[in-house]
């Protein structure tokens, strides 16, 4: 039988806009890039965000 390739996971995390609306550190976006150029939720604007788990991600910084 004949397989598909899987998808990679969206390396890019589910930021909540509502929360991003007026932060200054991300510009609105929820995400910010560090300094290995990787996507993070925003520190400042993402904190109650609960993150969405998947085979690959990493967990979450504690607060």
């Amino acid at each position: 039988m004949i397989h598909g390739a899987t998808p990679a996971p969206d390396p890019t995390p589910r930021a909540d806009a509502a929360l991003a609306a007026d932060c200054a550190m991300c510009n609105g976006w929820g995400s910010v890039i560090t300094s290995q150029g990787l996507h993070e939720l925003c520190p400042i604007c993402q904190h109650t965000t609960d993150a969405v788990h998947r085979e690959g991600d990493r967990a979450p910084r504690a607060d």
